[in-house]
């Protein structure tokens, strides 16, 4: 086996089609979209090379400005909420339900493995009104309630889509961050709980701490799914009312496929990926000036 792979013709050979397919699908579209930004038009009319113009579009674009900020109070906000249930979720199933935790958990992380445009319609029928009034609302109305039109204000459709997000993402992180304390030696806890640590202290001076890579891993992965949310914001009020919240994924698309615009919504898919990146280098640095502290 040594021999096998230690012969560099052996590894070319075993590695070349996957690393020729990892070209083709991944890097020669990021490096075309990357060159496209450069350019305005499109198959159709041509395309013409206006430089940075694009960027300067962007910059002074309101509808692109708003849309940004949509895409961040939006990864921000389910980011938090998934993380903190999720973690939540983890210590129950690790210090309350321990080994009868597995059906919990299962039940839990179905809704991760269901479409997203399905969810997206059953939350849209949750928060109804009118002859199909949805149970959100016949529950508000045995209150003694008016119907609410959530999906008619900004505020209500974002309050939707964060309650959809959660729902049907938070046991995908409730498992993510289970592994994780699992990872905990037995010993340390008890050690702990020996020496008087208990409950909230216990979670905060010892579980917090070793289960922070973990941690720090799922709010990375979060923060750059949430921030890419397309087709849940699509499906549930197509980024309205209006286009107040179209996040930027979707002001992308329309700018590309509706308006034929590729060059500046190649530009707005850069944005997004140095977003993603500032985001997640923005986290590394933090907790590596936690870790030399």
């Amino acid at each position: 086996m040594k021999r096998v792979f230690g012969d560099r013709k052996t590894i070319l050979i075993l590695l070349g089609p996957t690393l020729a397919v990892y070209v083709l699908l991944k890097l020669v579209p990021v490096c075309w979209s990357l060159g496209l930004s450069f350019f305005t038009g499109n198959t159709l009319s041509g395309f013409t090379f206006i430089g940075f113009a694009n960027f300067v579009k962007f910059v002074g674009d309101p509808a692109a400005i708003q849309s940004l900020i949509v895409s961040i109070v939006f990864a921000v906000l389910a980011t938090v909420g998934q993380i903190v249930l999720g973690y939540l979720l983890a210590l129950l199933y690790v210090f309350v339900l321990r080994k009868g935790s597995a059906f919990i958990r299962t039940a839990v992380f179905f809704p991760m493995v269901l479409p997203t445009v399905a969810v997206a319609l059953l939350f849209r029928n949750f928060v109804s009104v009118g002859n199909n009034q949805g149970p959100v609302n016949d529950i508000i109305n045995f209150f003694g309630g008016r119907s609410v039109e959530f999906l008619a204000s900004t505020i209500g459709t974002m309050g939707v889509a964060l309650a959809m997000t959660l729902w049907s993402s938070m046991g995908f992180y409730a498992v993510l961050l289970y592994t994780g304390l699992l990872d905990i030696p037995d010993e340390i806890i008890e050690s702990a709980r020996l020496d008087g640590a208990s409950g909230a202290r216990l979670v905060r001076h010892i579980v917090l701490p070793l289960s922070m890579p973990i941690l720090l891993s799922s709010v990375i992965f979060s923060l750059n799914s949430t921030l890419k949310v397309f087709d849940s914001l699509l499906a549930l009020n197509n980024g309205g009312p209006g286009t107040s919240t179209s996040p930027l994924t979707l002001y992308m698309y329309r700018t590309a496929f509706d308006y034929s615009d590729y060059g500046y919504g190649s530009t707005i898919a850069l944005v997004l990926t140095l977003l993603c990146l500032v985001f997640t280098l923005a986290i590394f640095r933090s907790s590596s000036r936690k870790a030399d502290s």
